[in-house]
């Protein structure tokens, strides 16, 4: 009897463990990366923005909100076994939400069309369209970035269907005219765990007039997990399958120059720390704030059975391989991060993000295509079917 009592008290402690004190309701279920979902649950104009959560049979969890269709975590197992969260992000909508004082394109679907568009002006079929020129720059030359920024996909909505539980439908229908794209478009982006250890992407989309189109994913990596490093995202070791990369001026826009990257800081064609082949007074570093932030000219040509790019950490032995159809991808090394304001911004679970904490590897058309007709183009007509891919391979060496 008195073991009884005993077991019947371990019990009672147990349970009250499990309920909150305030109110007594019960303790929230969080995600494997310590996310509280309720602390994403809204409205925003009439439509439900929730948190949903993909599980892969090898420990993988990928973390979702539909609202601008952003990856909140994402947990891979290190080389210990132990699950490490390796992208960046927010625990609550509610920053994700406020543009003004936390603004952030962390872990989105971009549209309507990824980076920059010179002066957010280009021809389509004789007539000049003028889109919305939202990255500011002197002298007048003002960009379209992202589709518009805070009017851009990554601030709507999706509506969104978890189909099972390795793969979320989010779907997007963005009217003719928005930000001054033509055509009402209709988007979808598919999340899905394949084989267990990667996160595959694809972009699909329909319009009903001539349009441009170029979406991606804008996840931040630190593969080590250590989000407050001093600059730990320079630590991990990239490579880039690419012999040349288009050449950018001041404002981040292209020149129409393809150059080769032998014999620069740009050859990033053997693995190797981003800090150790970082030239910062070379003048494609310098105008990009002391990092990278530009598009490579992939090898692969839009064969996506062929690694395009990868990242390593050797804190945590996690290996990325990336993989895509696309014919460029954007290397960005986190150059605005953890300054300019950014530095008290309070992120997921706590953390202050210092600058280069982190490498962006963002599947695209090359920035500013519809100006330059001889690039792969962005345009889709109606009848037609936009498809894009990538795809994100985590294992451990």
């Amino acid at each position: 009897m008195k073991n009884l009592k005993g077991t019947f008290f371990a019990m009672g402690i147990a349970a009250a463990m499990l309920t909150a004190c305030a109110g007594g309701q019960e303790a929230p279920q969080l995600t494997a990366s310590g996310l509280n979902p309720a602390k994403f649950d809204t409205i925003v104009n009439g439509d439900t923005v929730k948190l949903y959560t993909l599980k892969g049979d090898k420990g993988m969890e990928v973390c979702i909100t539909n609202y601008g269709g952003r990856v909140v975590s994402l947990m891979v197992p290190d080389k210990n076994d132990s699950l490490v969260d390796v992208v960046l992000g927010f625990d609550n909508i509610a920053q994700y939400m406020d543009t003004e004082n936390s603004p952030s394109d962390y872990g989105s679907s971009v549209g309507r069309y990824a980076n920059r568009i010179n002066k957010g002006r280009f021809v389509l079929n004789g007539d000049t369209i003028q889109l919305k020129q939202n990255d500011k720059h002197d002298g007048g030359r003002d960009h379209c970035l992202h589709g518009g920024g805070d009017t851009g996909w990554m601030n709507k909505v999706y509506k969104a269907e978890q189909l099972d539980d390795q793969t979320l439908k989010l779907t997007i229908v963005a009217e003719d005219g928005e930000n001054g794209f033509p055509g009402t478009v209709t988007a979808i982006t598919t999340y899905k765990i394949v084989n267990g250890n990667t996160l595959d992407i694809t972009w699909e989309a329909t319009t009903d007039k001539p349009t441009i189109i170029n979406q991606t994913n804008h996840n931040y990596y630190n593969l080590s997990g250590d989000f407050e490093e001093e600059a730990g995202g320079l630590n991990q070791l990239i490579m880039v399958n690419a012999d040349a990369w288009t050449v950018a001026d001041d404002s981040y826009m292209p020149t129409g120059e393809i150059r080769p990257v032998e014999g620069t800081t740009m050859d990033l064609r053997q693995e190797h720390a981003i800090i150790e082949g970082l030239d910062r007074e070379f003048d494609q570093v310098k105008n990009a704030n002391g990092g990278y932030d530009h598009n490579w000219c992939l090898n692969t040509k839009g064969d996506d059975t062929q690694v395009a790019a990868s990242l390593y950490s050797p804190k945590s032995g996690i290996f990325m391989e990336m993989f895509t159809n696309e014919p460029g991808v954007q290397v960005y090394t986190g150059n605005f991060q953890g300054i300019q304001g950014e530095e008290n911004i309070v992120r997921k679970l706590g953390k202050h993000y210092p600058q280069y904490i982190a490498v962006c590897l963002e599947s695209q058309k090359y920035p500013d295509s519809p100006n330059h007709p001889e690039w792969p183009s962005p345009v889709l007509n109606p009848g037609e079917k936009y498809f894009s891919h990538a795809a994100y391979k985590f294992s451990v060496k």
